[in-house]
């Protein structure tokens, strides 16, 4: 309270202007509603069979969960989407960070989604939370695309491990499928084991590729270039086109020294910019005419049988590996064992044989 005959106060708190209502009262209503009950998985498969985005973001993250609650419910929403799926085309694109994979698949996308295909890109990414190459950047950079009404992008799980995430990515696939996308894109980061997950999950693999990083072919790995498809030398504009053309000369006859792959299809090297978009529908052009020789051959139906049988015994392996490593027994058995190996009291082989006679007792 003010004394009599004192001064006022700077402190004094000065009546203000009645703020208005902040709240929308149709965006309230739209939120509650997205906010309603969680959905059945009857509900949600029926809501991705329509082309639901929504319902197809939320069955991914069940997919993706850790949440042992989840499993069964995300592997009957898999299950009702099955018949739905294997309709589309499988495209993984690999390349180094810094080769310009974003801005390619969003050239790429946008040229799809202009055909008025439907298109889902998605990541394997293994990498920790620290690293760089994550789509999660992309899907920033990819302005175009990410508006498009046909195209979806949908980021991995950072973090994880190679097998799990790469486990995700493939039940992910056949969620987009049934939800009506015919354009399946899979980026991976380019470092690490992760281009042999990819290969495993899709129909045709590209290699992106840029010009001018000093000898063409050094620091390539044997075992990605056999897996190529198609190589594309990235960024072929400006002043870079006479190196791009240099660099396609150089893998192409990199090329010739592989062996004959099993789909009796010769991978091709292009040039493309993504900026200009020269090149970029001979690119699809190169996919197109690899569809029709080797769904004419019979190779695409084949490959797709040995996928999914490769990737029976892959959870298998990652569910014994993880069932393993959680067993009450073996955890306080593990650290035992190591701490004996360290002491030179045992030798890892028959410490490894010990833990497994526990674990299959």
């Amino acid at each position: 309270m003010t004394k009599p005959n004192s001064k006022p106060s700077a402190l004094q708190e000065k009546e203000g202007i009645t703020p208005p209502d902040i709240l929308n009262l149709h965006s309230v209503k739209v939120i509650q509603q997205f906010r309603r009950k969680t959905q059945t998985a009857a509900e949600l498969v029926r809501e991705i069979l329509k082309g639901n985005i929504t319902a197809l973001s939320r069955a991914i993250t069940l997919v993706e969960s850790t949440n042992a609650s989840h499993l069964d419910k995300a592997n009957e929403v898999i299950q009702h989407c099955l018949p739905h799926a294997n309709k589309s085309i499988r495209i993984g694109i690999t390349g180094v960070p810094g080769v310009g994979k974003s801005t390619f698949i969003e050239a790429f996308g946008k040229h799809l989604t202009n055909l008025g295909k439907k298109v889902a890109v998605l990541a394997v990414d293994p990498s920790s939370t620290i690293s760089s190459g994550s789509i999660l950047g992309d899907k920033t950079r990819m302005e175009e695309l990410v508006k498009d009404e046909n195209a979806y992008i949908r980021p991995s799980a950072s973090g994880d491990t190679l097998g799990g995430v790469a486990r995700k990515t493939r039940e992910t696939i056949i969620l987009c499928e049934a939800a009506g996308f015919d354009t399946i894109i899979i980026e991976t980061v380019g470092v690490g084991q992760s281009e042999t997950a990819v290969h495993s999950m899709v129909d045709f693999f590209l290699l992106l590729k840029i010009s001018g990083a000093g000898d063409e072919l050094q620091g390539i790995k044997r075992g990605i270039m056999e897996m190529a498809d198609a190589i594309v030398i990235n960024k072929a504009d400006g002043d870079n086109i006479k190196k791009a053309q240099f660099a396609r000369a150089e893998f192409n006859r990199a090329l010739h020294l592989f062996p004959a792959k099993q789909s009796g299809w010769q991978p091709t090297v292009s040039t493309c910019s993504s900026y200009t978009k020269e090149g970029i529908e001979a690119v699809w052009n190169t996919i197109s005419n690899y569809l029709e020789l080797t769904k004419e051959n019979g190779f695409f139906e084949e490959k797709r049988k040995d996928q999914n049988q490769y990737w029976m015994l892959e959870t298998i392996n990652e569910q014994l590996k993880s069932h393993f490593y959680t067993h009450p027994e073996i955890i306080s058995l593990l650290e035992q064992k190591k701490k004996e190996i360290h002491n030179n009291e045992i030798s890892p082989f028959v410490a490894a044989l010990k833990l497994l006679s526990t674990y299959f007792k």
